[in-house]
């Protein structure tokens, strides 16, 4: 009998109650899982909107944006990733708890989900504008540069080196040789930040960098800056440890290259003759002629070393970057603390142009060269004035080789700029 009511007890009530406790249990983490679907299909409809550091990424773009958060230093960068954390922690709180708790639980849980993910959704929208105006602004650009810029992974920086000059030295050649590096990241088009755009502030002009991951350098080059008077003090307020790079050539050879391309543009300006002399007859140069100008570098140079110092600056050889162009950008490389990655591989003699140009490369069916206006024949000047114009320019480049120790041997290429140089 004894065992019968045991049997009973059994039978009746306590699989009852442990069946109703199961039950229940399910009922709820089923109600539970079925709130977040619904939840998420309104907040992230698809899976086709992602949000990340106030940016909407197309489903097309995910593989990207998910390389971003790898490598983003920006503490936002991770904010997905915690939030998918907590919120998969916060299931599993719920699917082990008692049934007492798991309404409480759930209820709790959702409403934090929803006020977390609130504002991520509000600075997504918020900032889209902006996103639209980057992407107008570079849509001026050729197709290579908006592959560059527009990267959807990596943060945008402010540049850790910059190519200050000269211009008409070979800027454009280095940069584009620098450009095939993998941890040089820069931006085609020349700012001018430093010196017609200062007044828009170092928002805009981070906003014009392209994106970059850790360990990646970023770099734009402006050569006017080198001739600019506050641009030294304002590069310094920036970045004091900057590094700068300067493309120097034979200052004759520069002015005629300078004067060339003036005249493409605007065939009525005087002869090149007529605008070297202040009165030739006398001799007298005209020092103030911006081609000129621009060639004194030794009394540029003293400006720049009030703010930073020679070990900070490195000089390229404009001469040498033509004739051993491989030589030039390891030196550069070396400057900049990188691999020697871009070597004479990357380089073939152009005869047409008259320079090195980049080999194409394999997924492109074009040499990578530049473009129609650079390699411009120079136009033929009167041997007198190149002798008087070596002979003005020989004291300044005296005192540019004292005061960066480099020998650039312009004396030497006397009379060679006569015989058809090119630009």
């Amino acid at each position: 009998m004894a065992f019968w009511s045991s049997t009973s007890v059994f039978t009746s009530k306590v699989p009852r109650k442990i069946l109703f406790m199961f039950t229940l249990s399910l009922s709820v983490t089923y109600l539970f899982y079925s709130l977040m679907s619904c939840y998420n299909s309104l907040q992230f409809p698809l899976q086709e909107n992602y949000v990340y550091q106030g940016r909407l990424v197309t489903e097309e773009t995910t593989f990207v944006t998910l390389r971003e958060k790898l490598y983003s230093t920006s503490p936002q960068g991770y904010l997905d990733e915690e939030l998918i954390e907590v919120t998969a922690a916060a299931e599993e709180t719920v699917a082990i708890s008692t049934v007492k708790d798991n309404v409480e639980t759930e209820q709790r849980t959702l409403d934090w989900v929803r006020n977390q993910a609130a504002p991520t959704k509000t600075a997504a929208v918020y900032q889209s504008p902006a996103l639209e105006r980057r992407h107008q602004e570079f849509s001026t650009t050729d197709n290579e540069l908006r592959v560059n810029c527009t990267s959807d992974y990596g943060v945008k920086k402010l540049p850790q080196a910059i190519i200050i000059g000269v211009k008409k030295g070979g800027t454009r050649a280095l940069l584009e040789a620098l450009r095939v590096h993998p941890d040089i990241r820069a931006v085609g088009n020349e700012p001018h930040f430093f010196d017609r755009n200062y007044e828009k502030g170092l928002d805009w002009y981070r906003d014009l960098m392209p994106s970059t991951l850790e360990g990646q350098i970023t770099m734009e080059k402006t050569p006017s800056y080198f001739v600019t008077s506050h641009a030294p003090k304002r590069i310094h307020t920036m970045a004091r440890d900057i590094k700068l790079i300067i493309v120097v050539r034979n200052p004759v050879t520069r002015a005629i290259s300078d004067y060339t391309q003036t005249l493409s543009k605007k065939p009525e300006i005087p002869t090149f003759e007529v605008l070297a002399f202040k009165n030739r007859t006398l001799g007298l140069i005209d020092a103030s002629w911006s081609a000129l100008r621009i060639g004194i570098y030794a009394l540029h140079l003293e400006t720049w070393m009030q703010y930073f110092p020679l070990a900070q600056m490195h000089f390229v050889s404009g001469e040498r970057l033509i004739v051993d162009p491989a030589g030039e950008m390891g030196k550069v490389q070396d400057f900049l603390g990188l691999k020697r990655i871009v070597t004479d591989k990357h380089f073939y003699f152009n005869k047409t142009k008259g320079f090195p140009c980049l080999k194409k490369p394999e997924d492109s069916s074009t040499p990578r060269c530049l473009g129609k206006s650079k390699g411009r024949t120079h136009p033929k000047i009167d041997p007198d004035v190149i002798r008087r114009l070596h002979k003005f320019f020989k004291p300044f480049n005296m005192m540019f080789y004292q005061m960066t120790g480099q020998n650039f041997e312009w004396e030497l290429e006397e009379g060679s700029d006569s015989r058809g140089s090119q630009n």
